[in-house]
């Protein structure tokens, strides 16, 4: 086995059918799966069960982070991927996650691969390719999916936070997974990025040719503004800046790659931004 693959659900059975069954569909090698089922689901605990997939399970909502890190403590191989369970892995997803870390010379790295999804482009720096293969799972056309993705044109992205994400196992371990006073899961990826920042990786990339289809991102829909802002909240206690501060100045999220990234300085371009995070540290108020 060449990664174990964390994938925590809620009451999700449906698309996490959909998820498991693209992933042993479509990998190049052999991986260990591993779910956390976050509270009573017997249509997934049979389903696992039936295909001898390895689950955690808990008779309540742990939330994301602290599921996920339950689950992870089963990982058995050097490498973690942490994945959504509404996403659609593409052909030979993990061969390209495989190439970049046999080109890397140490463990400090973040590799992200690239979403595709229906929804559309906010911004001028896209974190994800615009193409629509549906909705939902009742008008999704894996056909044409299949059909298209190799031929939407797209590059390798600086700053990646997003699933499905790989980190080397000793190095998930030594930040101590996700931290759980992000559930339930609003601000962890931003915040597990910041620790291996502290730790010293500056290597933040998102894999062009690694592919999964994203249904419109179900997980975050559920999401609501006051989980937003209290992740903002206790994002900005904890490290002094903001989420958007530190995705922006120091991971220079939806640039096209160029390389490690460099330490944080204070420039003219970030001053007033960093400014304005220390005023609001000051005053423990809610970011906007």
């Amino acid at each position: 086995m060449l990664f174990s693959i964390i994938i925590p659900t809620y009451n999700n059975y449906s698309y996490l059918r959909m998820t498991i069954d693209s992933i042993i569909k479509n990998s190049e090698f052999k991986h260990q799966l591993i779910v956390h089922i976050n509270g009573g689901d017997s249509m997934t605990k049979n389903y696992l069960d039936n295909r001898n997939i390895q689950y955690t399970f808990s008779n309540h909502n742990l939330g994301l982070c602290k599921g996920v890190n339950t689950a992870s403590k089963l990982a058995k191989t050097d490498y973690i991927v942490y994945a959504h369970d509404d996403m659609y892995f593409l052909p030979k997803w993990d061969k390209f996650f495989l190439d970049e870390i046999n080109n890397l010379n140490d463990n400090l790295f973040f590799l992200s691969g690239t979403q595709i999804g229906p929804l559309p482009i906010k911004g001028n720096m896209p974190n994800h390719i615009h193409f629509y293969a549906g909705k939902d799972l009742n008008d999704f056309d894996e056909k044409n999916l299949l059909k298209n993705y190799e031929r939407l044109k797209f590059h390798d992205l600086q700053g990646s936070h997003w699933a499905p994400h790989i980190v080397h196992k000793e190095i998930w371990n030594r930040v101590g997974g996700f931290s759980e006073e992000f559930d339930p899961g609003f601000g962890s990826d931003p915040d597990l990025n910041m620790k291996l920042w502290q730790l010293g990786v500056r290597l933040f990339k998102g894999v062009n040719r690694s592919r999964t289809y994203h249904f419109g991102s179900l997980t975050t829909r559920k999401k609501n503004n006051i989980e937003r802002n209290e992740a903002n909240r206790t994002f900005l206690k904890k490290w002094g800046i903001s989420i958007d501060f530190f995705t922006k100045y120091y991971l220079h999220r939806g640039e096209i790659y160029n390389g490690p990234l460099n330490n944080f300085k204070l420039s003219t371009k970030n001053i007033l931004s960093y400014l304005y995070c220390k005023i609001k540290y000051l005053l423990k108020v809610n970011i906007k």
